[in-house]
């Protein structure tokens, strides 16, 4: 599990990057720091979210399976959604993490690929009946996250549907460094990108503190 150390490193190099204007060239940078040794990377759990699989015991793939997961990291949440039947295509900016995920699942029917939610392939857009995003949104100075929300929607194929995990804010304001909880305000993005919302949890999690967190599941097309 991540120290106290691990995570101010983290934050130091976020806010850094951040800085000199790079929302993303951290994550890798961080990932090759540890020397593989995983346990030093805050987000890295080496299981698949527990909200993930909670929210897969009652849904099913359909019959367009597409899924694309986006920042997969080490291939936990992928690796998930490929057992539940999805047809997964998954992607992370760093490709040291691309990497060591394919390492980890060397018979894996998923797709990884190294790509970067800021300027994703535009043979993306549309393209997905099911998107994961985890986490990702929360790592993203402001600037950035506007950008990446407008991809992630992009990704969704028409009546299809977006799965967001992320801490919440609720009456605090802003963290000063990531990982950046976000508001309703933060999230209005994807309505403005043409979703709307098919259900929104907000929950304190086991953690110790308990952190909140919010579950919202978007579709494009139809109503709520």
């Amino acid at each position: 599990m991540a120290g106290m150390d691990d995570r101010e490193d983290m934050r130091r190099r976020a806010l850094e990057s951040h800085a000199n204007g790079d929302a993303t060239g951290w994550f890798d940078e961080l990932y090759r720091s540890v020397d593989g040794d995983w346990s030093r990377i805050p987000w890295a759990k080496l299981a698949p979210n527990p909200h993930l699989i909670e929210w897969l015991a009652s849904e099913a793939p359909g019959a367009d399976r597409s899924c694309l997961v986006v920042g997969c990291g080490l291939g936990d949440d992928a690796e998930a959604l490929a057992s539940a039947g999805f047809d997964v295509t998954a992607f992370d900016v760093a490709p040291t993490a691309i990497a060591t995920a394919k390492r980890r699942f060397p018979k894996t029917a998923v797709r990884y690929e190294v790509a970067d939610a800021l300027a994703p392939p535009a043979s993306w857009a549309g393209r997905f009946a099911f998107v994961f995003e985890s986490y990702t949104l929360q790592a993203l100075p402001v600037e950035a996250r506007a950008v990446a929300i407008r991809s992630i929607a992009g990704f969704v194929a028409p009546t299809g549907r977006l799965l967001l995990l992320c801490r919440g804010r609720e009456d605090e304001p802003p963290s000063p460094h990531p990982p950046f909880p976000l508001s309703d305000a933060d999230l209005a993005g994807f309505l403005e990108q043409g979703l709307v919302v098919r259900s929104f949890e907000r929950f304190m999690d086991a953690e110790e503190p308990p952190v909140r967190r919010f579950r919202v599941v978007y579709r494009r097309g139809g109503t709520p």
